[in-house]
């Protein structure tokens, strides 16, 4: 394991409690409602066969299992795997990388990568593992995958009120590059433009690959309207406008975060 990967694993285990960040912030309520409500329209019919890749502690496998999917889990944090296992209801789930799947070819119907593509700052890791979810999926099936948008920082900094000259100069600085500054409260990480998840879905040979906005353009004002008279009222909208413009092109890099589908090729 590499000092990066060491790092990040530290990170989610000693620092950062993944298990309850879908449900904590409007933001991350959006992330939720959305990416469940997208895979119930993107994926085959329950009883289909789902690798969820960098799956933590597997809030979205739970919720397939209950829909009736077959759903297994990695994840390269040994901390949520054992979190994975012993929920309910519990998930089969083993340790490993992205990278380097311990599954064989062809075995899954869907394969996930809701997290992992985050925190792979090298393109070549990130096709990689596009590549490997590819590999276990079979001909005709579907692999969907999660990334950061690159304005996803400054916005929400914006948002809430936390935008100075320090993160204003960060802000900057990703417009031309997409790596994240571990400094300023993340682990490493890389964030995207829309074209470039594209890019490397189809340099894995992905084909008809749609890209989605998750949380819709009005995601910052829930953040704003957090704890205030309107707060209910600002969500339900930004929910209704994060499905109405889904995957309008003009809109899709306002998106916190954006999802990407496509399908495997015949062999």
């Amino acid at each position: 394991m590499d000092q990066h990967t060491s790092e990040i694993v530290d990170y989610y285990t000693l620092r950062y409690r993944e298990d309850q960040r879908l449900s904590a912030r409007p933001q991350a309520r959006l992330e939720w409602t959305r990416t469940t409500q997208l895979l119930r329209d993107l994926l085959p019919g329950p009883g289909a066969r789902v690798l969820d890749i960098g799956g933590g502690t597997g809030e979205y496998a739970r919720a397939l299992a209950v829909d009736g999917y077959e759903v297994r889990l990695v994840d390269l944090v040994p901390s949520h795997v054992e979190q994975a296992r012993s929920g309910q209801p519990p998930i089969e789930a083993r340790v490993a990388d992205a990278r380097a799947l311990p599954d064989a070819d062809g075995g899954y119907d869907v394969a996930l990568l809701l997290g992992p593509l985050y925190h792979l700052v090298r393109r070549a890791d990130r096709v990689r593992a596009l590549r490997e979810a590819v590999r276990v999926t079979r001909p005709g099936g579907h692999v969907v995958a999660a990334v950061i948008s690159r304005f996803a920082g400054p916005l929400d900094f914006a948002a809430t009120g936390r935008l100075d000259e320090r993160l204003l100069d960060e802000a900057r600085t990703l417009l031309t590059d997409g790596t994240n500054d571990p400094r300023i409260g993340f682990t490493h990480a890389y964030f995207h433009r829309v074209e470039e998840i594209t890019d490397e879905c189809a340099a894995a040979g992905l084909t008809d690959v749609v890209v989605h906005g998750v949380e819709g353009p009005a995601w910052p004002a829930a953040e704003a309207a957090a704890g205030g008279p309107a707060q209910d009222a600002v969500f339900a909208a930004a929910l209704d406008l994060a499905r109405l413009y889904s995957t309008e092109p003009t809109l899709l890099g306002s998106s916190a975060h954006l999802l990407a589908a496509g399908r495997v090729p015949p062999r």
